[in-house]
């Protein structure tokens, strides 16, 4: 999270306009956070803006701010799959 917070989960649902996140913490609506994932094809971690939109018991769903031109073209071939 932008305040420094780090809350550990999985990703699932990944679309390129978010996803949903399987965490047994969630943060509160509208929290602007930092994903920081490992995609394919990247040698380095990426750093994807978001913010929270929505949060139930087990998760939480994340829309993405403005992702970098590398981040959009992993989620697009992960998505081919």
């Amino acid at each position: 999270m932008k305040d420094g917070a780090a809350v550990s989960g999985v990703a699932k649902d990944l679309s390129l306009g978010g996803m949903f996140i399987l965490s047994e913490q969630a943060p509160a609506f509208g929290t602007d956070l930092t994903i920081v994932a490992r995609l394919p094809g990247a040698s380095n971690e990426s750093h994807l803006p978001g913010v929270v939109r929505w949060t139930k018991p087990g998760g939480f769903g994340v829309q993405f701010g403005l992702p970098g031109a590398r981040e959009t073209h992993a989620i697009s071939q992960l998505l081919r799959y």
